[in-house]
């Protein structure tokens, strides 16, 4: 979170995405280590110390929510990800507050190459026709019959047919939530799927909530190594700047 990237730590580009959403008002680094809270507050930007005995982002969340306004929408974004389109943010929580009412709204990117269906770090969601999540997985869903039955293998099948890979959805971890919801969600016990599958958002699946689901503005890549940063770097110096002005168009 204080890598040094493009003259200031990384959370602060993140902070900066946020910032910059027209329908956001408020915004709250929520943190457990004190050199991210002293970072932020030189900034000029608000954050708040919280539990370090969390064991979820959507529990630190709620930990702040909890002293918000009644009936607040909050808005999860990682912090770990400095090219996140503004746009993003603002398509996430246009999708909380209109159009049918729903408990969570979050975000999918196509997935474009073969490496990334199966990679298990990379989590996959089906929707209705409605854009309502039906199920999320670390596995390839959905699961092409006809055409691996075809190719011997779903492998086989999406190196013999590249389109067949858009028919997948990464999903992103961008969440808007009621704040209702989400503390009354963190208070529930993890369930069967989410212990499988280790993915918090099956809870409220299995729980009853809608969750609806919206294509992200344009790609966003989560710092979790080196390569990611490295990666994010040569993104950030190729374009001189105008990548943001880009995306958040």
């Amino acid at each position: 979170m204080l890598l040094p990237l493009a003259g200031k730590p990384l959370v602060l580009h993140t902070v900066d995405r946020a910032r910059e959403a027209a329908n956001v008002s408020r915004v709250i680094v929520a943190t457990d280590d004190q050199r991210i809270l002293d970072a932020v507050s030189e900034y000029g930007c608000e954050a708040v110390m919280t539990s370090p005995d969390h064991v979820s982002g959507s529990d630190r969340i709620a930990e702040v929510a909890a002293g918000l306004q009644e009936g607040s929408i909050i808005v999860n974004v990682q912090g770990d990800e400095p090219l996140l389109p503004t746009a993003t943010i603002e398509k996430a929580v246009d999708a909380m507050l209109t159009g049918e009412r729903c408990d969570i709204a979050t975000t999918f990117e196509t997935i474009e190459t073969v490496q990334d269906v199966f990679d298990p770090n990379i989590v996959k969601v089906v929707m209705d026709a409605g854009g309502r999540a039906l199920y999320f997985s670390r596995s390839p869903i959905p699961f092409l019959r006809e055409a691996a039955s075809r190719h011997g293998s779903l492998e086989a099948a999406l190196r013999a047919d590249k389109t067949l890979i858009g028919k997948f959805k990464k999903h992103t971890g961008l969440y808007v939530y009621r704040r209702e919801f989400l503390l009354g969600f963190t208070k529930l016990q993890p369930t069967a799927l989410e212990q499988s599958e280790m993915l918090e958002q099956l809870r409220a699946l299995e729980n009853g909530a809608v969750i609806r689901v919206v294509e992200a503005a344009g790609k966003s890549i989560g710092v979790d190594t080196q390569a990611d940063l490295d990666r994010v770097r040569e993104i950030m110096e190729a374009t001189e700047g105008s990548f943001f002005s880009s995306v958040n168009k």
